[in-house]
């Protein structure tokens, strides 16, 4: 109770910080747009969000009552042209810094959550004052009033959650693209370097070969088994690119069987342990595996490491991958280690990745990708018998008790109708009549209630077993 108390003061001090900050928030809305002063607006829209952010998180520490952000996602960077120049409209800067102020102005002027928070402080004063009764009477009650009137102008709105998949989608497509164009860069190169040199090597000692067959075939024989040597060199080489692309056993033989190829090639001791029930969808497999094949490459080159491990996991329709190695540490994905790069590939995925990478090590690398897997069979299982035969005799009988027998008798019973019939409750001493028919109805709401809810709390149930993250962090 006291703790309560303590929630509804820190509630009322606020409110008295809200009443300067509604005349402070007038004074520049006025400069802002009448006096053409538009620098001032962001400072005061950022100046109510953080006062509108604070009571979120307080709404739903103390009522237990979630407020979710309602903004828009924030405008991207502004991007420059082939020219160097950054377009604004119909305008052109040499820097970003006009065309990203613009954008911002622009964000927070259309963004419902920006007047809503602006219509919330200026209104919430009064519903505090309002509610003040049952805040001091009973502050538990109070407090969960309140918050849903937060709820109510601070909460997201629809819009805003599809704002916020649209932005997420956006800002994972990028950097599904980018890292598909990393790819493409890095095979064009391998190509480049290696096969096509080598192939253009073999055409020049063939052309040799036509010089010198008539006039010296020995020399033109030696040539032709340098040309021999060159092409197995060159289809090693075509086969390691293609490896590189996607490797024949990951796509033969699944996840497990390619890391385990990988590890056998790896000038490291490499411990593979997996436990996966099913495979993953191919783009799924090639994300893992490439990510995995980088991690022991690292260790290889950079981390001075002899041994490593891999383990592949399952956790209901999620994938967890944790490769660890005996290396110097000191791993960082912000200094180019490879890290980033693999962060952007499994983001195509939810994936995430966390790096403990003390001086000294051992470095442990985690991947968790959230529902990449196919749910067990368990997951998918249908209602167990007896519950499907109680959810069937609930909707077969529970028409009589709410209709017959109560809503139909209490017809008959408001308008003193004399047939009796085959309706219980009339036949009843008149003092049981109303309570008996009230009771046959309130009977048959309640089982038409547990014939809906029997198979929603089992698929309930079923969705909290097998689709909680990993991870606490993940959403």
């Amino acid at each position: 109770m006291l703790n309560r108390y303590g929630h509804v003061a820190a509630l009322l001090a606020l409110g008295a910080v809200q009443v300067p900050m509604i005349v402070a928030s007038g004074v520049l809305l006025l400069l802002s747009f009448a006096l053409g002063m538009v620098f001032l607006f962001p400072p005061q829209v950022m100046m109510v969000r953080r006062m509108a952010e604070l009571h979120r998180r307080l709404v739903t520490r103390h009522a237990g009552i979630a407020v979710e952000s309602p903004y828009l996602p924030p405008p991207p960077p502004p991007v420059p042209q082939a020219d160097g120049m950054y377009r604004s409209d119909r305008t052109l800067y040499k820097t970003p810094r006009v065309p990203a102020w613009n954008n911002r102005w622009r964000w927070l002027v259309s963004d419902p959550g920006t007047w809503r928070d602006q219509s919330w402080l200026l209104l919430d004063p009064l519903v505090k004052v309002l509610l003040l009764p049952a805040l001091l009477l009973v502050p538990g009650r109070g407090l969960r009033l309140y918050a849903r009137w937060c709820r109510l102008l601070l909460g997201a709105t629809a819009a805003s959650r599809l704002a916020a998949q649209v932005g997420h989608l956006r800002r994972t497509r990028n950097l599904a693209a980018d890292s598909q164009a990393a790819e493409m860069r890095r095979i064009e190169r391998d190509l480049h370097d290696g096969t096509q040199a080598r192939l253009v090597a073999i055409g020049m000692t063939l052309g040799a070969v036509e010089q010198l067959v008539d006039t010296d075939p020995a020399a033109a024989k030696a040539l032709l088994a340098k040309a021999r040597e060159a092409s197995s060199e060159t289809l090693t080489e075509l086969r390691r690119v293609i490896r590189g692309i996607h490797p024949p056993v990951l796509a033969e033989r699944g996840l497990a069987d390619a890391v385990r190829a990988l590890a056998m090639d790896s000038p490291l001791h490499v411990t593979v342990d997996v436990d996966l029930p099913k495979r993953a969808e191919p783009p799924v497999e090639a994300a893992v595996y490439f990510a995995i094949s980088e991690l022991l490459s690292n260790a290889a080159r950079h981390g001075g490491a002899q041994e490593a491990t891999v383990d592949i996991s399952a956790h209901g329709p999620h994938l967890r991958v944790t490769v660890m190695d005996d290396g110097m540490g000191g791993a960082d994905p912000s200094k180019g280690s490879g890290l980033a790069g693999i962060e952007r590939r499994l983001a195509a995925f939810d994936g995430v990745l966390a790096v403990h990478s003390p001086p000294g090590g051992p470095t442990t690398v985690t991947m968790d990708l959230p529902h990449v897997l196919p749910e067990p069979e368990s997951a998918t299982r249908k209602m167990p018998r007896w519950k499907m035969i109680v959810v069937g005799l609930l909707w077969a009988t529970a028409w009589c008790p709410t209709f017959p027998q109560g809503v139909v008798a209490a017809i008959f019973k408001i308008f003193d109708i004399d047939e009796k019939a085959w309706f219980l409750a009339l036949y009843l001493p008149p003092q049981w009549q109303w309570p008996t028919i009230i009771g046959m109805i309130v009977l048959g709401v309640v089982m038409h209630v547990m014939a809906i809810r029997i198979p929603a709390a089992h698929d309930n149930q079923r969705f909290l077993l097998y689709s909680k993250p990993l991870n606490p962090w993940i959403p």
